[in-house]
Formats: C-alpha cells, sequence, structure tokens
C-alpha cells in the first residue's frame, strides 16, 4: 500500500518555508512567551510541518513534545531542524494522518495551527485536540478569519474558501470558542507583513524550481499558479483575510 503523503504541489510551493501559516519567527516566539510555557511542559503538535514550533519552544522554553504530519518532507526537515537546535532528545516526529491522532499520554498542550481542517473545522479540531489534553491544559488553535466583509464571490474564492461562510469575522470566532466552552485566554494575530512572509516567498521558491524543473510533469500547473498568485494575494488575501492563534482553556 502506498504511503500517504501530501501532493507535491504543495512541498514544491513551500519547500523554503519552516513555519506553514502566517507566522513569522517572531510572532511564533511571542505565542511561546504569551503562553507562558514552562520546562518540562509537553506538547502535541498536529499537522506540524516542519516542526518549527517544536524545535524553537524545545530550546527557548524546555518544552517536550510530539509532531505528527502527512508530509515526509517537512518531516524529514523537521528532524534536520531539531538536530541542528540540539533538542531531538526533547522533540520527535511521527509520519501519520493527524486527524486521528490521539497521544498516548496527555500533554499540556495540545495544538494545530492552520490545519483545522483535520478536524473538519476549528471546532472540531479544537475536540479532537480535547482528547489528548490534561485536565486544566490548554489548547492553541490557528485559524483564519475575515478581516474585513468579502463584496463578492470572487473576493471569497481569492481568499482560499468556497463560502463566505467557510470562515467567521474575528468576534464570530471568539464567540464561537466561547460557544463550545472555552475562555479564550490568549491570542497573537498574524499582520500584513507575516502574510507576505507567508505567501510571497512562496513566489521566489516557485520560480526557482520552475527554473530547475521546466519538463517536469508539474511544472505547466506551478507556471499557472505563479501567473495568478501575486495578484490574487494582493487584491484579496491580503486585504481580507485574518489568521491568528488562540488559546483556549475549558471553563
Amino acid at each position: 500500500m502506498p504511503e500517504v503523503d501530501l501532493p507535491r504541489e504543495f512541498t514544491v510551493r513551500e519547500s523554503g518555508h519552516r513555519i506553514h501559516n502566517p507566522f513569522t519567527g517572531e510572532k511564533l516566539a511571542l505565542l511561546g512567551r504569551a503562553v507562558r510555557l514552562r520546562p518540562g511542559t509537553t506538547v502535541l503538535d498536529l499537522a506540524c510541518g516542519s516542526g518549527e514550533m517544536l524545535c524553537t519552544w524545545a530550546r527557548e522554553h524546555g518544552v517536550a513534545g510530539t509532531g505528527v504530519d502527512i508530509s515526509t518532507a517537512f518531516l524529514t526537515g523537521a528532524r534536520e531542524r531539531a538536530a541542528e537546535l540540539g533538542v531531538t532528545g526533547q522533540v520527535r516526529f511521527v509520519h501519520g494522518d493527524a486527524s486521528g491522532y490521539v497521544a498516548d499520554e496527555p500533554v499540556d498542550v495540545a495544538a494545530c495551527l492552520g490545519a483545522t481542517w483535520i478536524g473538519g473545522g476549528a471546532a472540531g479540531t479544537a475536540a479532537l485536540l480535547e482528547r489528548s489534553l490534561r485536565p486544566g491544559g490548554l489548547l492553541l488553535v490557528g485559524e483564519p478569519f475575515w478581516r474585513r466583509d468579502p463584496p463578492d464571490q470572487a473576493t471569497v474564492e481569492g481568499c482560499h474558501a468556497s463560502a463566505k461562510e467557510d470562515f467567521h469575522d474575528l468576534p464570530g470566532l471568539v464567540g464561537l470558542f466561547g460557544g463550545l466552552g472555552f475562555d479564550v485566554v490568549e491570542m497573537v494575530l498574524a499582520d500584513e507583513d507575516s502574510w507576505d512572509r507567508y505567501a510571497a516567498a512562496q513566489w521566489l521558491t516557485v520560480r526557482t524550481w520552475l527554473d530547475a524543473n521546466p519538463d517536469d510533469e508539474l511544472a505547466p500547473a506551478m507556471r499557472t499558479e505563479l501567473d495568478g498568485a501575486p495578484l490574487r494575494h494582493v487584491r484579496y488575501v491580503r486585504p481580507y483575510l485574518g489568521w491568528g492563534v488562540f488559546a483556549l482553556k475549558r471553563r
């Protein structure tokens, strides 16, 4: 049976990324400080990508934990990063479908930053994460929201949604978490610059890859993507779509 993995276009597009969401390293560090991590804190990171959160938090705060992701390429990068930062004894990375993963032992912090499709949305992902959380522990959920009301379907689709209802506005998202029985105890939000670092960095990565792989079977699709991505970002994503990580505790 073939090994489950991300489609190649994802790993091509984000091969230059350590963080696979619209956070910079500074934002990720701020989040770690904001939730007051302490040495020995145990962390589960579902859809961990290249493991930057676990690796840097292990170095800076002394946490230990597990990351789970479907991408073999990203996990290779995660293990290399752990070795680079000297934290291989504190973190481990598991290849698999994060949507069905529950920790063997309850953890202090359970996180999913920007991949809430693993639980069918923010509510389902919070429920999935809570299955791995110790009583009184902390959930971290990264999720998009509308910064401005999208005026038409073109804007909705330009923000990678199929319907306006796919995302809440910020008050609606905070209200959703409250309605699920959580206190929102912290949040760190992306800004336009961090969106740029996530999106715009992909354009150079894709162009560099196209220059090196003009005859690859994926090249026509990546060329089409690059033709439209910069304008779509500045016209739709940058002004209309927000993103943030919300720290939740069960009431």
